[in-house]
C-alpha cells in the first residue's frame, strides 16, 4: 500500500536477468524466477521496483545461462510524445520514465534537457534541482557545478553565496573554507568529523521535499491541479523546507532526534527558527 520507493518499499526486480548479479553472486544457488510488474514501476539505472508483481516461473540455471546472453529492452508505454524509450511520458525524446518536458535521459523531470532524476529545472545533469543548468544535485540556484549550491554559479559544494571555489561559503569569491559555525558560534570541528555525526547522516538521509506520488495514491484535488497525471502517471509533489523538516523530524527514530540535541553548541531556539521544530 501507498507509494513506491527505490529500496524502499515495493518489490523489486531487474528488467533485464544479467542485471540480477549486480545484487547477487552469479552461480547456481541462487533461485531466479520471471516476474511480471501488474502496478506502478519505478526504474532507476539497472533495477525496478512495482507495487504489484506475478511470480509466472523459477528457471533452471540452464535457462538463466541462455537469457543473461539475450538481453531485452523496452520501447516504453503510455507516451503522448515522439522517440520516448521510457514510460508515462508526456514530452518529447525522453528516454527516462515519468518526465512530463521534453529530452530528458533521466526519471520524473519536469524542465526539459535533463540527465538526473527529479529536476524542475531545465539543463540539469544531477538530481532533484530546482534551479538551471546545475551539475551537481540539490542545487537551487543557477550554473552550479558542485553540489547542494543555493547560491549562484559556485564551482565548490554547498555554498549560500557567489561565485566560490571553495566548499561550505556563505560569501562571494572565496578560495578558502571558513572557520565551521554551529548554532551561531565558532568551532574547531572539522567538517568531515562534522559529518560523520548520527545526527546530521540521519537528517540528511531522511530530508525530503519532493516524491513522486502515481495517479492511484492522488486525491481528487491533485487530480483536477495535475491533470498531465493521466499521461504520466502521477505527478512531483513539493512541500517547502520547513514542512519538509517535520517529515523528517517524524522519520527520525528517538536515538537519531536525542543526537541532534547533543550537536555541539545546540541552541533550541535557533533549532526551531531554522527548521519549525521545537524540542
Amino acid at each position: 500500500e501507498g507509494n513506491i520507493e527505490m529500496c524502499g518499499a515495493g518489490f523489486h526486480f531487474c528488467r533485464k536477468l544479467v542485471d540480477c548479479f549486480n545484487y547477487y553472486p552469479f552461480n547456481k544457488n541462487n533461485k531466479v524466477a520471471e516476474v511480471e510488474a501488474l502496478g506502478n514501476t519505478e526504474t532507476r539505472d539497472d533495477k525496478s521496483v512495482t507495487d504489484c508483481i506475478k511470480i509466472i516461473k523459477e528457471l533452471s540455471w540452464l535457462e538463466v545461462l541462455e537469457k543473461a546472453n539475450e538481453g531485452s529492452d523496452c520501447t516504453g508505454y503510455a507516451n503522448s510524445g515522439d522517440h520516448n524509450s521510457g514510460n508515462h511520458n508526456s514530452g518529447d525524446c525522453n528516454s527516462g520514465n515519468c518526465n512530463s518536458g521534453d529530452c530528458n535521459s533521466g526519471d520524473h523531470n519536469s524542465g526539459d534537457f535533463n540527465s538526473g532524476n527529479r529536476n524542475s529545472g531545465n539543463c540539469n545533469s544531477g538530481n532533484r534541482n530546482n534551479g538551471n543548468w546545475n551539475s551537481g544535485d540539490w542545487n537551487s540556484g543557477d550554473w552550479n557545478s558542485g553540489d547542494f549550491n543555493s547560491g549562484n554559479r559556485n564551482s565548490g559544494d554547498w555554498n549560500s553565496g557567489d561565485w566560490n571555489s571553495t566548499n561550505f561559503s556563505a560569501g562571494f569569491f572565496n578560495s578558502i573554507e571558513q572557520p565551521l559555525y554551529i548554532f551561531n558560534k565558532p568551532t574547531d570541528m572539522s567538517r568531515d568529523d562534522f559529518n560523520k555525526l548520527l545526527a546530521v547522516r540521519a537528517m540528511r538521509r531522511k530530508y525530503e521535499n519532493n516524491w513522486w506520488i502515481y495517479s492511484d495514491n492522488m486525491t481528487d484535488e491533485e487530480k483536477a491541479n495535475h491533470p498531465e497525471h493521466e499521461t504520466t502517471g502521477g505527478y512531483l509533489k513539493t512541500v517547502d523546507f520547513k514542512a519538509a523538516c517535520a517529515l523528517m523530524w517524524d522519520n527520525m527514530t528517538v536515538e537519531e532526534k536525542q543526537a541532534v540535541t547533543e550537536l555541539p553548541n545546540f541552541n533550541s531556539d535557533i533549532f526551531e527558527e531554522i527548521t519549525g521544530i521545537k524540542i
